[in-house]
């Protein structure tokens, strides 16, 4: 690319995005979103440019670069954080994993604080659900709730960290070896965030991740799974390319140099390889003008991480005050999380209502989000279908957090002048409470 048309790019980010003026009140605060410069504009030109648009040689470097940063050996990227959980379950299925695999019937531990994605792909492949409560503090289980929800048909625990906050990941390991049960952490909500100095993401047998635009860092949309597993690294890359028994990469061809020696199934010998399915798959790449603007985001998300927990730093301190009215935000011992959201549980007995304050805070243009689905048992679709699951105890800390908690923004795009308006205005919501 010459410089030419990157001053051009530059100059088109420069009028249209940067140095936008807040204006308190008309100004919308989002309560995610995405930060970007002209950078990330020059990197997806750049391979627009290669006319390679499918996934390629920017997707290969974004994966080996991600998988690193993580702490794993392999990464393999999707086309969204919903197409990764689909593919880290689906893949403890596969025939690849012989006797180990997971079979309909089995059960796997999550939570109903949850996003219907991560539920889904249990579902859809004929496992079982087991729903335990989460703490309304952290938003997250405890180990004592996963260890009483473990019966003989428990094969794996499914979990998200909610809000950027993760149970206590090391010891879950711990008891998942014990009990030879697979790991599977969804970091969709929670990437960069630490346990005992490790990623988040680095202690599951398979973790997934989301790059969607209001997430930590984006691809616009995309996603990845993250393993040190090689057969699982193996079934996940199979299941996203269509269940292929090919492993060429996008673009190449007779790597094994067996392409037209192979029999498999039924099929004659010498059956070209790359139209060989072995495992039941789908198309979920990315492209690589994804992974592009991925690979200029990776490069800044140490620094995103850096602000958000400032930036919860700066609300929590400045809330606090409110305690009575709300039960603030926790964390998991032994963590440092990079947060999603400033979320707060209305206490039962406070003088108002979930709605009264989130219309006042919309009507200044602060926008405000319920934590994800609530609970998701009691969401229309899991009427609709009638979806066997099992539950451990009850539900009640997920139904006061579907009734009663709400989050606002604190990413990496909010500075100061954002933060301290929505601070004026709790304390103007507040003023005819605390006379």
């Amino acid at each position: 690319m010459d410089d030419e048309l990157k001053n051009l790019i530059t100059k088109h980010y420069a009028e249209n995005f940067a140095n936008k003026q807040f204006i308190p009140g008309q100004t919308l605060i989002p309560a995610s979103g995405k930060s970007f410069g002209a950078e990330e504009m020059i990197a997806m030109t750049k391979a627009v440019l290669q006319g390679w648009w499918t996934e390629g040689d920017f997707a290969a470097e974004f994966e080996k670069k991600f998988a690193s940063y993580i702490g794993l050996k392999h990464c393999v990227t999707t086309n969204s954080g919903s197409s990764a959980n689909l593919l880290a379950v689906s893949a403890l299925t596969s025939f690849r994993l012989a006797e180990k695999k997971l079979n309909p019937g089995d059960e796997v531990i999550t939570i109903a604080a949850n996003f219907p994605t991560t539920i889904n792909p249990i579902i859809i492949n004929k496992l079982i659900p087991v729903f335990i409560d989460v703490d309304i503090a952290t938003l997250n289980p405890d180990i004592k709730q996963i260890k009483a929800a473990i019966s003989p048909k428990t094969r794996a625990v499914f979990l998200p960290g909610n809000m950027g906050n993760v149970t206590d990941l090391a010891a879950l390991r711990e008891i998942c070896n014990k009990q030879n049960i697979y790991l599977i952490e969804d970091i969709c909500d929670t990437l960069g965030t630490e346990i005992d100095g490790k990623k988040a993401g680095s202690f599951g047998d398979l973790s997934t991740f989301s790059f969607y635009a209001g997430h930590h860092m984006t691809m616009g949309e995309g996603g990845a799974v993250c393993t040190s597993d090689d057969l699982l690294a193996r079934a996940v890359r199979s299941m996203r390319d269509w269940g292929r028994d090919c492993q060429c990469k996008t673009g190449h061809d007779n790597t094994c140099c067996q392409r037209f020696k192979w029999q498999l199934g039924d099929l004659p010998y010498g059956y070209d390889h790359k139209f060989i399915f072995s495992d039941f798959g789908y198309n979920l790449r990315l492209t690589d003008i994804q992974a592009a603007l991925g690979l200029v985001q990776l490069e800044k998300l140490d620094k995103f991480t850096e602000i958000r927990r400032e930036n919860f730093k700066y609300l929590y301190t400045n809330l606090k005050q409110y305690e009575k009215y709300f039960i603030l935000p926790g964390r998991t011992k032994n963590s440092n999380p990079s947060w999603f959201g400033f979320w707060l549980t209305i206490r039962p007995d406070a003088p108002f209502s979930r709605n009264e304050i989130i219309e006042f805070l919309e009507n200044k243009k602060i926008t405000t989000r319920l934590i994800i689905c609530g609970n998701v048992i009691k969401q229309p679709y899991f009427k609709n279908y009638n979806f066997n699951y099992r539950l451990v105890g009850n539900l009640k800390n997920t139904d006061i957090i579907m009734n009663n908690s709400f989050f606002v923004g604190l990413y990496q795009a909010l500075g100061k002048p954002q933060l301290d308006f929505i601070i004026k205005s709790f304390n103007e919501f507040f003023k005819k409470y605390e006379k």
